[in-house]
């Protein structure tokens, strides 16, 4: 599944640069995580990095997202080929 920020969130920018898929950004109020590009770092890391990186652990998974550790790999692969035609 993939991960959410939580109201919790300080926008301390430490999350931001941490992913690699780019699915984080600045919302409204507080960070966003776009769910279509979240792969809980599958395929680059073993952990998600915002939840290593958060001070106030405000990254849980989103129980509206629920995705196998082989949906996350075929996200991963296909986010990985789009980023190669651009």
């Amino acid at each position: 599944m993939a991960l959410m920020i939580t109201d919790e969130c300080i926008n301390c920018d430490v999350c931001e640069p941490e992913c690699p898929n780019d699915a984080i950004s600045m919302g409204p109020v507080i960070y966003m995580i776009d769910p279509d590009k979240c792969t809980e770092c599958v395929g680059h890391y073993n952990e998600p990095q915002c939840q290593e990186v958060c001070p106030v652990d405000c990254i849980p998974f989103n129980p509206a997202r629920r995705e196998s550790r082989e949906e996350l790999q075929a996200k991963y692969e296909r986010l990985q080929a789009e980023k190669q035609e651009t």
